[in-house]
């Protein structure tokens, strides 16, 4: 086990644990507030990539996504024991996928339920180019364009400076991620779009549902290809409505 934690822990005694992902260049802070909005037999699990947040300078980041599923699994297979669910946004839905694809080949684990959010399905290709090979300069022009990092933040040389081998890594993780072919889920999936999101449309969060046998889900939020920050309310009320139904069940 690596010396700093992979989870941050939120319930002593669960019924099911939720382990939520960020988008490119995010880390858990974005799921602090979560297991205050959502059932208490639900431990909120945010996961601390490398790279990041406590872990900024005593870990690289992952930029192969082979490595990193692992990796997830070496680290967090002993919280696998009771039922777990999982929720990305962005690029932390790949993440999810993918790490769901080997849990369930590798070690026939499956989640019991899937929550998606910004991220085209996986049998789709993506719409914008690869930016994670492009000299800094363009670089960081596209990642601008694609509205994630404020101005601010962007004309802070000192701070784009520390972020760039991060980005970077993720960016190259997302982009060169290729999913083969596989069965569709036993478990259920929600997804949710943003109502304002030109990155990724509500027909690819829609295709979604070719991968699940079970119930699918598709939900519009309020907001652009972020509306994880401006619609939290909203994604948190779905949520709880979905994992109450699980809950009942258990």
């Amino acid at each position: 086990m690596a010396n700093a934690p992979w989870i941050i822990r939120s319930r002593p005694h669960p019924q099911l644990r939720l382990f939520c992902f960020p988008y490119a260049g995010g880390g858990a802070l974005i799921y602090h507030h979560w297991s205050q909005s959502l059932p208490i037999e639900v431990e909120v699990c945010p996961v601390l990539l490398p790279g990041r947040e406590h872990r900024f300078f005593t870990a690289r980041p992952y930029s192969d996504m082979d490595a990193l599923v692992q990796t997830l699994t070496d680290e967090l297979y002993s919280y696998l024991d009771i039922p777990f669910v999982l929720y990305g946004h962005s690029m932390g839905g790949k993440i999810c996928y993918a790490w769901a694809c080997h849990l369930r080949q590798q070690h026939n684990l499956v989640p019991d339920y899937f929550f998606v959010s910004a991220q085209y399905a996986p049998h789709l290709s993506p719409r914008q180019a690869p930016i994670h090979h492009l000299p800094d300069a363009q670089f960081l022009d596209s990642l601008f364009r694609l509205g994630g990092t404020a101005a601010a933040v962007m004309q802070n040389k000192e701070l784009m400076e520390l972020m760039l081998p991060l980005l970077r890594a993720d960016f190259r993780l997302y982009e060169t991620y290729i999913p083969m072919p596989t069965e569709p889920f036993a478990c259920p999936i929600s997804a949710f779009y943003g109502e304002q999101d030109h990155l990724v449309s509500a027909e690819e969060l829609a295709a979604w549902q070719l991968h699940t046998h079970n119930t699918f889900t598709l939900r519009g939020m309020p907001g652009n290809h972020f509306f994880i920050h401006s619609a939290q309310k909203q994604i948190l009320s779905a949520i709880s409505q979905d994992l109450r139904g699980l809950l009942s069940m258990a």
